[in-house]
């Protein structure tokens, strides 16, 4: 089990990773409230999600299933990769029809979060 300091340092390598991540992404997907503010947004390379973040707020609105088959749509996402250790998430892209066909115990910077490899299998 990780510490609280070894928790806030994970926390802020996330948080660089995704700023990073950010520029490597060649489809971007913002969703803005109704005084423009972002609320969610979605990163999709090839046809790969490569990142889907809604605000604590709003999340249970359905954002995430509207954006997320915007980019199945219109992006032809038919694959993703999510942390094993996020059940909703999981959950949520099952839902949409994406079934598990490889697991790794790595994620892809190589620490040590298994990560659960999807499809689209409508």
């Amino acid at each position: 089990m990780l510490k609280l300091d070894e928790k806030n340092e994970e926390i802020k390598n996330i948080k660089e990773y995704v700023s990073q991540a950010l520029n490597g992404i060649s489809n971007l997907v913002i969703v803005k409230n109704e005084i423009h503010q972002p609320i969610a947004f979605m990163g999709i390379e090839d046809t790969k999600l490569e990142m889907l973040f809604i605000k604590n707020t709003q999340r249970g609105k359905g954002i995430g299933k509207q954006l997320l088959n915007y980019g199945i749509e219109n992006y032809n996402v038919s694959h993703l990769a999510v942390n094993e250790q996020n059940p909703n998430a999981k959950g949520f892209y099952e839902h949409i029809g994406f079934k598990i066909f490889k697991r790794s115990e790595l994620d892809e910077q190589g620490n040590p979060y298994p990560i659960l490899y999807m499809r689209l299998e409508k």
